[in-house]
């Protein structure tokens, strides 16, 4: 309890640290630095990577005499298709992969979305496994405009993992933050 009477809870453990430490709490990830990797090659120059969500589906079971309640039991885990777009450019080798796997040439590859922080430190990173390519998006073309073109590439992939590693790295960074 606080002298004003008010119980504390966890949530005011860092508040309480910082105002009695000097400690000052760590500002939080900002998401305009990160790059993508894909089979061990960096890839530049993406824009946005959205898709980074996975959701449980939940089963319904009524049991028999019980009428105030349906249970739900969680199922299986539904990753959403990850989107990587970046700006236009004759090196970029997402349309090579995308038309492969039209004709038929199935090449699934993992790789990895990192998080860096503004001295390009990675701080955080998610695992995608399997991706395959199922939608291709090309640039919009406009004699009125001057807008730079992008494309865009949606993988389908069998499930995210944030490694224990990447979850350290974020801990530690924030609690450098911390003290720094």
């Amino acid at each position: 309890m606080t002298s004003t009477g008010i119980p504390l809870g966890l949530s005011w453990a860092p508040a309480a640290v910082g105002n009695w430490t000097g400690l000052r709490l760590p500002d939080p990830f900002q998401t305009f630095n990160f790059a993508v990797e894909i089979e061990g090659l960096l890839l530049a120059g993406f824009n946005e990577v959205s898709g980074l969500e996975s959701q449980i589906e939940m089963e319904s079971y009524r049991e028999g005499g019980v009428n105030g309640f349906v249970h739900q039991l969680p199922g299986a885990a539904t990753p959403a298709h990850l989107v990587l777009r970046q700006g236009l450019s004759p090196l970029s080798g997402l349309w090579g992969w995308y038309d492969n796997t039209t004709r038929g040439v199935i090449q699934r590859r993992s790789g990895t979305i990192v998080l860096l922080d503004r001295r390009q430190i990675p701080v955080m990173w998610w695992n995608f496994r399997n991706a395959l390519p199922v939608r291709w998006t090309g640039p919009t073309f406009s004699a009125s405009g001057d807008d730079v073109g992008f494309e865009s590439l949606e993988l389908v992939h069998e499930g995210l993992t944030k490694p224990l590693l990447g979850q350290a790295a974020a801990l530690a960074h924030g609690v450098a933050g911390m003290v720094g």
